[in-house]
């Protein structure tokens, strides 16, 4: 049940980082789901490294997942520019 609320939290946190991030994107769903995902790990790594000061891999509740999806969103728009 932990992997299906996963996925739905990383689908919002995709899909309000995609919102929120001015620009066109050509991610379908699936897409918007990794974007998610990645967020939440990014969330959680930043949300670890600073509030206890270890570099743990963790998942993020839904506030730290946007804000690493909309960090990977402009880390990833960054490097497609360069390609």
């Amino acid at each position: 049940m932990g992997i299906i609320v996963w996925l739905i939290i990383g689908l919002i946190a995709g899909f309000i980082a995609r919102a929120l991030v001015p620009g066109s994107d050509s991610m379908g769903v699936v897409g918007t789901l990794v974007l998610g995902l990645i967020g939440s790990l990014v969330g959680g790594f930043l949300g670890n490294l600073f509030v206890n000061g270890q570099m743990d891999i963790q998942a993020a509740g839904i506030i730290g997942s946007i804000i690493g999806a909309i960090l990977a969103l402009l880390i990833y728009r960054a490097m497609g520019r360069r390609v």
